[in-house]
């Protein structure tokens, strides 16, 4: 069975950092594309980061490009999201998900997610 547990959200206050992780079981780590996503209130899923199999390719999207960092550990089978500079418009559940294009929302499986909060 796949599983996809997040960890690492709170509340955090304008221009402060947070490291989010998500361990994998269930599956070869190695052989899938990792990404995260996120949705806020009241939107559609959005694209935040994606990274290729081996972990060496990462891709980010406008909106967090420069402030966050994506990193795949396949020896730990652990997907990072280290969000730096964060701002009120980052507040939002925040999924792990396999598969799929490294740069694109969809994907085959995703984690129950983990809550991020920026608010002074």
């Amino acid at each position: 069975e796949v599983q996809l547990v997040e960890s690492g959200g709170g509340l955090v206050q304008p221009g402060g950092s947070l490291t989010l992780s998500c361990v994998a079981s269930g599956f070869s780590f190695t052989s899938y594309v990792m990404k995260w996503v996120r949705q806020a209130p009241g939107k559609e899923l959005e694209w935040v980061a994606g990274t290729s199999r081996a972990g060496g390719m990462r891709y980010y999207s406008d909106s967090v490009k420069g402030r966050f960092t994506i990193s795949k550990d396949n020896a730990k089978k652990t997907l990072y999201l280290q969000l730096n500079s964060l701002q009120t418009e980052d507040t939002a559940m925040y999924y792990c998900a396999r598969g799929g294009d490294p740069k694109l929302v969809p994907h085959d499986s995703r984690g129950p997610g983990t809550q991020v909060t920026v608010s002074s």
